[in-house]
């Protein structure tokens, strides 16, 4: 038997600072390299959730924000609706667009898939994803601390900027703009110009009966994120945000909790267009997708319409490299990684025997510690992952637990210690610095979160048998972050499934303070790209003030080129600067972009999979009003290979050379240089490497341009796995909630390798006896089929009648052990979309998968996979 996966594991990075070298040639043999500090594996990461049922179908043309006319997309939606029905596709159609992009979003079965994909003038079918609300956790507010770190208090205070008369979007949970920071009263009021609420309070796309939307005009916010995300952006008064005059716009695709579906997401862009804002923040995204998924396309052509569309990156740094999300994959799209903050605002008290001073933050919606009084005696009861088949190290009943994060959620953690009868729980990192946990419920016992420092003394008390308690205090402190100014452990890695160069740059995100709803606290600290993002859409908004003439193509170079690459978190200290597939261009450097005198375009170089030595040309323009001399360089960056899962480290370099080593250039004019790239050797297996062109202008300032690129033939990555338990035959035993024929269960159970492969293609006692095929997906995939193999001949059931399902681009899985399942309902489709049964018999499906980036044309780029017999008995 096997269930439902949930289970993800480790990511990391690296970077490593070098010389210019004047010709390209094959460096020495690189070494690996290992992290002081490796992050754990997660061992909760959930695989891509595709929202069963739902699906965009993608139209031929482009869409009319890109030129095509009204008419012509309109023919085009009401064809397919004709062509559908003459097919007798069974669909339910959600929503129509024509603006960002062309096509509808559907709710069909997963069967129908292949029937929707040969419909003529269908470009492609894409499964309608499901956003997550990032999870959260009460504090002080701390964005002094935050805005310094990009430059943003010398914006305000030196350059005198503030983003009035800018308009910058919010989608996500709406707008408390009852708060005083927002501008306060009724909606909309001077701050919080526009909006809408897309869905209402009570939607949520993950939970039958709340899944329907019910859209009304107030965007007001009943979860937290979207006022924390504003306050970052604009707040004005105890909290100073990044551009605290301009004009908000409040676009809500959540409910109070839950998830939302994609498909909301690209008509509130839509909106956003229509509101006229100069700026789209969203902190928001789906791990491991790709720039061609309907909500990237969508930004990218929200930003030829000349909105700056800002995006988190994702959450997913533990899943992986490739874990990046959409929208903040999309080509124009200005995608967002986090760093920590290099301050944290705590609370503290102190250890006893030894007195030691313990800076701690609350735990999500469990009881705040009470500012007096002293704790029970703790003990160590272990990681307290229950569900994995842990026992408690330590009895916590009428005692404090003391528990190590990571495997599991720390929602799971509080409960297993509290239903043993603990009194208040701890819970320390594992890795350097402080953090604050979400996903706790109110259970009526305190938890906190403390660092590993704190988490290892409190341990070596209890090995001395000292029974160790904490005494609480009303201190508030301000708490140095060891983890400061480095890459946040969550922030995803790129590079993008077609290798282009993700993410383009960073800002603070872990564990910043900012405006919260004003029933749930007023202020709260949150971590996550979520909390990135809003530093840069702020940024953009200051950035366009001081220079209206840029659009939004040239903004994300100009920011690029000021951008300051940080030091790896693997060894601080080391002047080792983090991989450029994690960073981007690096730390946002608002004053650097505002008073920069030069450009050099592309911002960023996105060099694909090199086998050979690459040339690629950049152009630097003296936008300043002297003459300049400018000298180019290059600054290397440790490369990751290996697992994509668990990817290893190394100093695998570039030989960088230029066809003019140093260039004069007049006030107002450009000059271009070529550079050639030789990519390492390839002494490691999967190997991404990448760095900085450096361009000194002389007087100071040196910009750059960050490159990355894939060492090798892509195609060597398996897109399945090569020793693996799936792809599989299997049949579905429990499972709670069905959607047709997709199980909607995370719980689901299934019979993997069935014995009885004898199917009825009928429900017997609430199940579906039909066969189910369960696929891990070890890379993302261009194209996935299925095609009906006739046992008595050894070939497809029909020369065109024969495909069971086909899909486009397919997420790779968030994990080892994830996987998708896709039931088949005994039918096959042609290239025309007809739909028939096939007859009782003995057949085979073979799957078959066309590797990312691969040519449909070359065998060589597909793997297949081959089914056991599978037998149809409609009795």
């Amino acid at each position: 038997m096997v269930q439902r996966s949930r289970l993800a594991q480790v990511a990391g990075l690296s970077l490593v600072a070098s010389l210019l070298v004047a010709s390209p040639a094959q460096a020495d043999q690189s070494s690996e390299l290992a992290p002081l500090h490796p992050l754990p594996p997660s061992g909760n990461g959930e695989p891509v959730h595709q929202a069963e049922g739902l699906w965009f179908v993608e139209l031929e043309s482009p869409p009319t924000s890109e030129g095509t006319a009204t008419a012509t997309v309109e023919g085009e939606h009401e064809q397919f609706r004709a062509e559908a029905a003459g097919h007798g596709l069974d669909y339910e159609e959600r929503h129509a667009f024509d603006d960002l992009w062309n096509g509808l979003s559907v709710e069909m079965e997963e069967a129908q898939v292949g029937s929707a994909r040969q419909i003529p003038g269908v470009k492609a079918v894409h499964p309608v994803l499901r956003y997550e609300i990032p999870e959260v956790d009460d504090s002080e507010p701390d964005m002094d601390t935050a805005l310094p770190m990009t430059g943003s208090d010398i914006a305000q205070n030196e350059l005198g900027l503030s983003g009035e008369g800018l308009r910058v979007a919010v989608m996500d949970t709406g707008v408390d703009y009852t708060h005083p920071d927002l501008g306060g009263g009724e909606f909309p009021n001077d701050r919080v110009v526009a909006g809408h609420d897309f869905v209402g309070d009570d939607y949520n796309a993950g939970e039958p009966g709340s899944d329907v939307p019910r859209p009304d005009e107030d965007p007001q916010d009943c979860n937290g994120h979207g006022t924390h995300v504003a306050g970052i952006i604009g707040a004005e008064g105890e909290v100073t945000g990044v551009a605290p005059e301009a004009e908000l716009g409040a676009y809500k695709v959540f409910g109070c909790d839950g998830s939302t579906n994609a498909d909301i997401m690209l008509a509130a862009m839509e909106a956003s267009l229509e509101d006229d804002m100069d700026v789209l923040n969203m902190s928001i995204g789906s791990a491991h997708s790709w720039p061609q998924y309907p909500t990237a396309v969508g930004a990218d052509n929200l930003v030829d319409q000349g909105v700056s569309v800002v995006a988190s990156i994702g959450n997913s740094g533990d899943t992986g490299l490739y874990s990046a999300g959409a929208p903040g994959l999309g080509e124009n799209v200005i995608g967002v990684a986090a760093f920590d903050n290099t301050h944290i605002g705590t609370a503290t008290a102190l250890a006893r025997p030894s007195g030691e001073s313990v800076p701690y933050m609350g735990m999500d919606s469990a009881p705040e510690p009470p500012t007096s009084g002293e704790t029970d005696e703790i003990v160590d009861v272990g990681r307290a992952c229950l569900a994995e088949g842990d026992e408690l190290q330590d009895d916590p009943e009428g005692r404090t637990a003391l528990v190590v994060r990571g495997t599991c959620e720390f929602g799971a953690k509080y409960e297993a210690a509290v239903e043993a009868g603990a009194t208040a729980v701890v819970m320390y990192n594992n890795v350097p610095g402080m953090f604050s946990g979400g996903g706790l419920p109110d259970l009526g016992v305190p938890s906190i979160g403390i660092s590993d420092e704190a988490g290892a003394h409190l341990t070596d008390l209890i090995e001395a048998g000292e029974a160790p308690t904490l005494e609480w205090t009303e201190e508030q402190v301000q708490t140095p972050n060891p983890t400061g100014g480095t890459i946040s452990s969550f922030s995803s890695f790129g590079l993008a499934p077609d290798l282009a160069l993700k993410p383009d740059l960073g800002a603070p995100g872990g564990l910043i303070n900012s405006t919260y709803p004003m029933a749930m606290g007023e202020y709260a600290t949150l971590s996550g790209t979520s909390m990135s993002a809003p530093h840069v859409a702020g940024g953009v908004a200051l950035l366009l003030e001081a220079r209206p003439d840029l659009d939004p193509h040239e903004i994300r170079s100009v920011l690029q080129n000021s951008a300051d690459p940080k030091e790896w978190w693997g060894s601080p200290g080391s002047e080792l600067i983090d991989n450029v597939h994690r960073q981007g261009a690096g730390m946002l450097d608002l004053p650097g972009s505002i008073r920069a005198g030069t450009t050099v375009a592309p911002g960023k170089l996105s060099l694909g999979a090199t086998e050979d030595t690459v040339t690629e040309t950049v152009t630097v323009t003296n936008d300043g009003e002297t003459e300049r001399t400018y000298t180019l360089g290059h600054e290397e960056a440790v490369g990751t290979h290996g697992d994509t899962f668990a990817p290893s480290f190394n100093d695998a370099a570039a030989q960088v050379g230029f066809s003019d080593e140093e260039v004069t250039v007049q006030p107002g004019s450009s000059a271009e240089i070529e550079v050639t790239v030789a990519p390492p050797a390839r002494d490691f297996e999967q190997m991404i490497y990448g760095g900085y062109l450096t361009v000194d202008d002389g007087a100071g300032e040196v910009y750059r341009v960050p490159y990355a690129a894939y060492n090798g033939n892509y195609q060597e990555i398996d897109a399945l796995p090569v020793d693996g338990e799936t792809p599989s035959l299997a049949r579905v035993t429990e499972c709670a909630n069905f959607d047709g024929l997709d199980c909607v269960d995370p719980s689901a159970v299934f019979d993997q390798g069935p014995e009885d492969r004898d199917f009825t293609m009928a429900w017997d006692d609430g199940m579906p006896d039909m066969p189910y095929f369960l696929v891990h997906f070890s890379h993302h995939t261009t194209e996935m089929r299925m095609v009906v193999i006739d046992e008595r001949t050894g070939r497809p059931v029909h020369p065109d009648r024969n495909v069971a399902l086909q899909v486009d681009r397919v997420n790779r899985s968030a994990s080892p052990g994830a996987y998708f399942s896709y039931p088949w309902d005994g039918t096959v489709v042609d290239s025309h979309g007809r739909v028939t049964d096939v007859d009782d018999g003995e057949y085979r499906l073979e799957l078959r998968a066309l590797k990312a980036l691969g040519d449909p044309g070359n065998e060589d780029h597909w793997e297949t996979w081959t089914s056991p017999v599978v037998t149809i008995d409609r009795g």
